[in-house]
């Protein structure tokens, strides 16, 4: 069985990433979703295990510092420490599973650096409506809105290094584009739709 394939997804907070995977995961089999570990409180309705592993800061740095496992790649966001468990994504993949990394553009360098994913950048139509997104979420005060939005200037600089681009204009749109993104990327490896290897002998 060939590995899965490791996939980074990277936007600047707001632009409806979460919402976008959530429903490529659910119509495309064979995707998992790599729960990352993170220092920042959990939100209204996350779950720890599912949406994040929440641990503070002494937990985070001894997990990170682990031999041979570790960090596939962590990064400090926000003021919070976020990080991608590198074992658990490999026993992922050798189960021929394709693991979706939702992390920021930080991560995606190091991850460039240790593996060979696949890289899609998911962009606002604008900042006025990455701002009206962020204010209308109601979770934020306006300083906090405002950093997010510098912080997403500047995580539209790497864009470019991505192998693909989407912008979540029109939502529907957005879930195709990705959907259509993994499947294309399914067959130039060889595996079906559904992600399972094609061995063909002639």
């Amino acid at each position: 069985m060939a590995d899965g394939m490791l996939v980074v997804l990277s936007a600047p907070s707001g632009c409806g990433k979460t919402t976008i995977l959530k429903r490529v995961m659910s119509d495309l089999p064979g995707l998992v979703f790599s729960v990352s570990h993170t220092t920042r409180s959990p939100r209204a309705g996350e779950k720890n295990g599912r949406d994040y592993f929440f641990v503070d800061h002494h937990e985070f740095k001894a997990l990170r510092d682990r031999q041979p496992s570790g960090f596939l790649e962590w990064a400090e966001v926000h003021g919070n420490l976020y990080g991608t468990g590198r074992r658990g994504v490999e026993e992922q993949r050798a189960a021929g599973l394709d693991v979706i990394l939702d992390i920021d553009v930080q991560g995606a360098e190091q991850v460039r650096r240790a593996a060979d994913p696949v890289t899609v950048f998911i962009a606002p139509p604008s900042l006025d409506e990455l701002g009206r997104r962020l204010r209308g979420r109601g979770s934020e005060d306006e300083q906090t809105v405002a950093l997010r939005l510098s912080n997403a200037k500047q995580e539209m600089q790497a864009a470019a290094d991505y192998d693909y681009f989407i912008v979540n204009d029109v939502l529907d749109e957005a879930v195709e584009s990705l959907r259509s993104i993994l499947i294309a990327e399914r067959l130039r490896r060889r595996r079906t739709l559904s992600g399972q290897s094609i061995d063909l002998e002639f």
